[in-house]
């Protein structure tokens, strides 16, 4: 299985670190020269790879970790997402939600991403809490996921765990994904939650 951060702002590196710290090598990728972010790639760890996004793409699971307005530009370098899953780590914080057409954000994307199945996850934190040891005080520091593929939500489930990450599941994007998600100028109301389940 090979792994893919599309996005290196804060939340990218946050996610790269998470990688780093659990020895699973991951791409990351932006729409600029790999050389311009080597350095930011290499002091976070060696398995910590800098690539173009026409080769990160290739990896089977991709982390989406860009402002909301920029997925399309990321959507365009596949024709078809099949076989791919995206874990959408946006936020569409102060996108009017006409613009939406009353949607969750996660919807569009998921539209946008042809064949491919998304799973929205690991941006109910904060990016200076996210890159941080996942261990806290005796438990691990909770995600939430929640996707219309149940398959896909288990299958990063797993991922988070293997992050060192204990996830909850909230079910559809509809449902629970809308508590993680922002409409308009409101937050969810799970987001910027940092809890730790213990057991």
């Amino acid at each position: 299985m090979s792994y893919a951060i599309i996005g290196f702002g804060k939340v990218g590196q946050a996610l790269a670190t998470a990688f780093a710290r659990s020895g699973i090598e991951v791409s990351v990728a932006t729409t600029r020269d790999p050389e311009s972010f080597a350095s930011a790639a290499a002091a976070i760890g060696p398995g910590i790879t800098p690539k173009t996004l026409a080769e990160a793409v290739k990896a089977d699971i991709i982390f989406l970790a860009v402002r909301y307005e920029s997925h399309r530009d990321v959507a365009k370098a596949l024709s078809t997402w099949k076989g791919k899953t995206i874990v959408d780590v946006t936020n569409a914080y102060g996108v009017p939600p006409e613009e939406l057409g009353g949607q969750p954000s996660s919807k569009i994307i998921a539209q946008a991403f042809t064949g491919g199945r998304l799973v929205k996850g690991f941006n109910h934190l904060a990016a200076s809490v996210l890159g941080q040891d996942t261990a806290v005080h005796g438990g691990r520091r909770v995600v939430f996921l929640s996707s219309d593929d149940d398959d896909a939500a288990e299958e990063i489930a797993g991922l988070a765990e293997n992050l060192g990450f204990s996830p909850i599941t909230l079910g559809g994007l509809a449902e629970g994904g809308l508590l993680v998600q922002a409409r308009g100028n409101t937050w969810g109301r799970l987001i910027f939650k940092d809890l730790v389940k213990v057991g």
